[in-house]
């Protein structure tokens, strides 16, 4: 069982930048890979990025493209999202997500293929 803690979020005005952290509970961590997705109100689940259980490979939605980076420091047990330049668009609530597929050299995109799930933390970008 792993469990997943977010922090960071907060509100900041367009053009500015967050960093997200994701907290891993559990020693098979950096086994895993890892995502993190966002949801506005009255709108679906959405994937934001992923990256691989090495940290080796990375993977972004077009709309936060050159704007947002995922990291991850499996000696910390830990995944960040550093948030750039900002838009109101980004608003949302974001969650941290993990994939116990054993070393998978894939990144997952769509919200199925994760099984574990932090609570979220509210962003919100503000004109």
């Amino acid at each position: 069982q792993v469990q997943l803690v977010e922090s960071g979020g907060g509100l900041v005005q367009a053009g500015g930048s967050l960093r997200l952290s994701c907290a891993a509970s559990g020693r098979t961590f950096s086994n895993y890979a890892m995502g993190w997705f966002r949801q506005a109100p009255g709108k679906e689940r959405e994937f934001v990025a992923a990256i691989t259980w090495s940290g080796a490979n990375t993977y972004y939605a077009d709309s936060v493209k050159g704007r947002f980076t995922i990291s991850r420091d499996n000696a910390k047990n830990t995944v960040y999202l550093q948030m750039n330049s900002l838009k109101r668009e980004d608003t949302a609530v974001y969650y941290c997500a993990a994939d116990r597929t054993y070393r998978s050299s894939y990144g997952p995109k769509r919200v199925y293929e994760y099984d574990y799930w932090g609570q979220g933390t509210q962003v919100t970008v503000s004109s």
